[in-house]
């Protein structure tokens, strides 16, 4: 059971980390094309973020309560 809690809280954070990187980059490739559109897409990149993190947050409240709950 220990080796799931372990699983499920590390691959949760390297999809994350992986998604973060990817809402970013994208981001930046949009403002470098166009410069008047920083705003919006600054605004869409954090909610995108929000959303992305929300997954280990999960992945973390999911842990512990299995660990919590393991006989």
């Amino acid at each position: 059971m220990e080796i799931a809690i372990g699983l499920c809280l590390g691959l949760a954070a390297v999809g994350a980390g992986i998604g973060n990187g990817l809402v970013v980059g994208r981001t930046i490739e949009g403002i470098a094309r166009q410069p008047e559109a920083k705003g919006m897409l600054q605004t869409q990149m954090f909610i995108g973020l929000g959303l992305v993190e929300a997954l280990p947050v999960i992945s973390v409240a999911i842990g512990l309560i299995l660990f919590a709950t393991r006989p």
